[in-house]
């Protein structure tokens, strides 16, 4: 079971999500709460596999199923009166509603897990809640405090004598930075998260460092503008633009190999957003034909992607991807 929950974990990391979940389901099929209770010493083995199949399944696109796994695995372990495998769940916990984009359960989970590993003294735990709940402030309008307790999270990594953050944590924080309008910050975190990818060989949030590097492109491109008081060509604004482009493509590329279905949503919806505004800016009339027709390409690979889903309709990302492919229609 052990060699199962630790080749799994390596699976994902390294964005095999599909012989991840294999791993972590093969672990799941072997837990015997009674069998394991003394290895619960340490931590329960059955609820940590419970959770990696949890984060498995939503990257893949079954956001219902990994809800019902990380129930599971908090079911297991509120039963097992043992506070640190509560802890180490309740962290995937939190990880799994942040993907889902459930902010308010992202902050209550988070606040529970800061609690109970402060009680405790469970530091690395600690830090890992303070980044969540600054990532559900950012979400909830609260960018300043949000950015504060990401940083304040992320410092901890070197108090305990950890260089490297995840990737994941990286652009958390450099979304709340996007929500602030600090894009250049975010921008020069991602390039920390990109170097730490390909550095350590983490790459299952690959594809969304690159998804949000070309959001906040576009945006500091429009904060230049503004600031510089002036309309550019759609010459002129070419090259940023593709900028952002490529780094939607690449995410989109990165998410098929790995299969990961929930990050392609993300990553196409950024592409046609982008194609809908150069059709809007692109003034002459054989550039604007060029962009519907690229445009055209972009909705078409929506429709597939969210086609391709057969659960968790009611989620922020699909809800908004029903709601871009109705706004393209008319």
């Amino acid at each position: 079971m052990e060699a199962h929950l630790a080749l799994g974990a390596a699976l994902f990391n390294l964005g095999e999500l599909v012989a991840a979940r294999a791993q972590a389901e093969q672990g799941i099929a072997l837990y015997d709460p009674q069998q394991y209770q003394s290895h619960t010493f340490l931590y329960d083995p059955g609820a940590v596999c419970l959770s990696w199949a949890a984060w498995a399944l939503w990257f893949l696109g079954y956001p219902n199923q990994a809800l019902k796994r990380s129930q599971e695995a908090l079911t297991v372990v509120r039963d097992l009166s043992h506070p640190y495998s509560l802890a180490v769940t309740l962290n995937f916990a939190v990880w799994l509603h942040q993907c889902r984009r459930e902010r308010q359960a992202t902050q209550e989970q988070a606040e529970a897990l800061i609690t109970l590993s402060t009680a405790q003294g469970f530091s690395l735990l600690l830090a890992h809640g303070t980044i969540s709940r600054g990532w559900a402030l950012a979400e909830q309008g609260q960018a300043e405090e949000g950015i504060s307790q990401l940083c304040q999270g992320l410092a901890a990594y070197g108090d305990m004598g950890l260089a490297t953050p995840s990737s994941i944590h990286l652009a958390r924080l450099a979304e709340a930075y996007g929500k602030a309008g600090q894009g250049k910050e975010g921008l020069a975190v991602l390039a920390e998260a990109l170097e730490t990818v390909d550095r350590t060989g983490e790459r299952f949030y690959e594809a969304e460092v690159y998804r949000i590097k070309g959001e906040l492109t576009l945006q500091q491109l429009k904060i230049e503008n503004v600031k510089l008081k002036i309309t550019e060509t759609p010459h002129q604004a070419a090259n940023p633009h593709a900028k952002a482009e490529e780094c939607f493509l690449k995410a989109i590329a990165i998410t098929q190999q790995q299969q990961a279905k929930s990050l392609e949503l993300r990553a196409v919806m950024s592409l046609v957003r982008l194609r809908q505004q150069q059709v809007t800016q692109d003034r002459s009339r054989t550039t604007q034909h060029e962009a519907r027709i690229r445009l055209d390409e972009a909705c078409r690979m929506l429709a597939e992607i969210y086609n391709w889903f057969t659960e968790g309709f009611d989620t922020k990302d699909l809800q908004g991807a029903k709601a871009l492919i109705e706004e393209l229609r008319h």
